[in-house]
């Protein structure tokens, strides 16, 4: 098993200098080299996760120094397994992307670097390789948005990214520092081993050092994976190569919640800190899906997409969830990045459409098709509220009967509740020729998604989080009193099925007027075509920084 780990390391390496060593012009070895070689990494990472089903026991492979260790556990082989798989689908997909591009074999061995630094920090066993790792894929990145050196957009937001990555990077250097400080070791797993004998024996400025060190990993976190307010460099990275924006969503941009599982152990003494990367995750989640629906470009729309699931990566994370929130990464890793290298032909696909909108008249004059119907809203405003809900709640009962009890469970369930009914209502606005057929396949399909998700995550959380009293201990970490909690998620419900109620009502009876422009519409579209005025503050800001220092440059005679 050591074999396998150093391996996995060392073939993305191998594949980067085998590549370096080839005379210029070679493309079509520069590929074939690469692409095989991460084949190779994509199969070892495969062996790896096989070898550890079959054996479950976590591996710790040392260097005989400080740092340089490495460490096999089950968050270990799950993200290797996908970092490597999706590293391999850009790596076939760059074969042609790039083949007009100048400086094809340089992008090809940054690539493998990038994936060589990502399996690095997934399989990290102690601090000091973690922070290397943490810090390359920054640098990496930083080459890889700006590859063009000819566009300047791609160069500023390029080092828009670099330098976010790199206010990032201060926070976990010091947590890192005062983990040391505390207990005298750089390994993880002894850290860990420390932090739960006695997690209250250290403070810092008398506050207790694991929250400080929570409180230091989540805004690291927060920068890494473009959380509000440090979330404006995510959807201007479009500007680079696409199969670099499709790569992102292999341990770069989603790194946060690998980061907050690696150090579950701390945050299960830091409950408070929980709830902070909950309310930021919420936030986040609204205003990147709120933004995404407002671009023209699809790929900065993809980009806001990605910022809103990331924000609901966090939530999980913020009520306990976190084998959920990987399981989430690696699906929306997989997901997106194919629907960044699928942009292209998606462009494509819109060039070739009309620009008429179908409604009754054009369906009926043009299509000669009859004009289809709903049905009552009464009955499709009872099922959108009841039937997601009963769905969600069976599916959970059957795999974990007493998750009431769990506040985190519930707050999911609430979450996928409201997304069921948002599917159901966009059913009830497509007219049909058969409304209730289509309504019962659309519950269908329903059912199977939400009974497979709870079925995989369920396994998710047994196999990353054996140890029952520790998945208890985080769900305990992340809750609030239960009088709070129940008055919170009674207000939210009712407020939900009275505005879904409202809006089927004013849909049915013909109350939604999409040419009325009031002054609190025009207000709302200003406040979002702006993208909440973020970027225009930190400009502000940064306009501001410059003025001082002219100001202090003149005072001062330095110029």
């Amino acid at each position: 098993m050591n074999q396998l780990i150093a391996l996995l390391l060392a073939t993305p390496l191998l594949s980067a200098l085998l590549i370096l060593l080839l005379p210029n012009g070679k493309r079509h070895s520069v590929a074939r080299v690469s692409v095989s070689l991460s084949a190779l990494t994509f199969v070892i990472a495969g062996i790896s996760l096989a070898v550890y089903l079959f054996h479950p026991h976590t591996h710790w492979l040392s260097s005989g120094q400080a740092w340089g260790s490495l460490y096999l556990d089950p968050l270990t082989s799950v993200m290797a397994m996908a970092v490597s798989g999706i590293s391999l689908v850009v790596h076939i997909y760059a074969v042609r992307y790039m083949a007009e591009e100048p400086g094809y074999a340089r992008f090809y061995i940054l690539l493998d670097l990038m994936t060589a630094s990502i399996l690095l920090m997934v399989a990290a066993g102690d601090l000091i390789t973690l922070l290397v790792a943490w810090h390359l894929i920054g640098v990496l990145l930083y080459f890889l948005l700006g590859h063009d050196l000819v566009r300047p957009a791609a160069q500023r937001y390029a080092f828009w990214s670099f330098f976010t990555y790199r206010v990032g990077d201060l926070p976990l250097i010091l947590a890192s520092v005062l983990l040391y400080r505390a207990y005298g070791t750089f390994a993880i797993p002894t850290l860990f081993e420390h932090i739960t004998a006695n997690p209250d024996a250290q403070t810092v400025f008398g506050l207790p050092l694991t929250f400080v060190v929570a409180m230091l990993i989540a805004l690291s976190a927060f920068a890494r994976s473009a959380q509000f307010p440090l979330h404006t460099w995510l959807p201007y990275t479009m500007e680079g190569p696409t199969p670099v924006s499709a790569l992102m969503h292999a341990g770069i941009v989603n790194a946060g919640g690998f980061i907050i599982n690696r150090f579950a152990p701390v945050f299960i003494h830091a409950g408070f800190v929980l709830h902070i990367v909950f309310a930021v995750g919420m936030i986040t989640a609204i205003m990147g899906s709120v933004l995404m629906l407002t671009q023209n470009d699809i790929k900065k729309s993809l980009g806001y997409s990605t910022m809103g699931q990331m924000g609901f990566m966090f939530v999980e994370c913020g009520v306990g969830a976190f084998s959920l929130a990987i399981y989430h990464l690696v699906a929306h890793g997989l997901f997106k990045g194919t629907l960044f290298l699928d942009a292209g032909s998606m462009i494509g696909n819109a060039r070739k459409q009309d620009g008429v909108p179908h409604d009754d008249i054009y369906t009926f004059v043009v299509e000669r098709k009859p004009i289809a119907s709903r049905m009552p809203w009464v009955v499709a405003a009872a099922v959108t509220v009841v039937v997601p809900f009963l769905v969600l709640w069976v599916s959970r009962w059957l795999v974990a009967g007493d998750f009431i009890g769990q506040q985190g469970a519930v707050i999911l369930l609430f979450f996928g509740w409201a997304t069921g009914a948002q599917l159901l209502f966009a059913t009830y606005r497509l007219r049909a020729d058969n409304p209730w057929r289509l309504m019962a396949m659309i519950i269908l399909s329903l059912i199977i998604v939400v009974f497979g998700y709870t079925v995989i995550e369920h396994a998710f959380n047994l196999f990353l989080y054996p140890d029952e009293a520790l998945r208890n201990r985080i769900y305990a970490a992340a809750s609030i009193p239960i009088g709070t909690f129940e008055t919170l998620v009674a207000i939210l419900t009712a407020t939900i099925v009275l505005g879904w109620i409202a809006v089927y009502y004013s849909t049915a009876n013909g109350k939604q007027k999409s040419g009325n422009t009031s002054a609190a519409r025009l207000a709302v579209y200003s406040l979002i075509s702006r993208e909440f005025y973020v970027s225009d503050v930190y400009t502000w800001l940064t306009q501001g920084i410059l003025r001082l220092s002219q100001r202090m440059n003149v005072l001062l005679r330095w110029v």
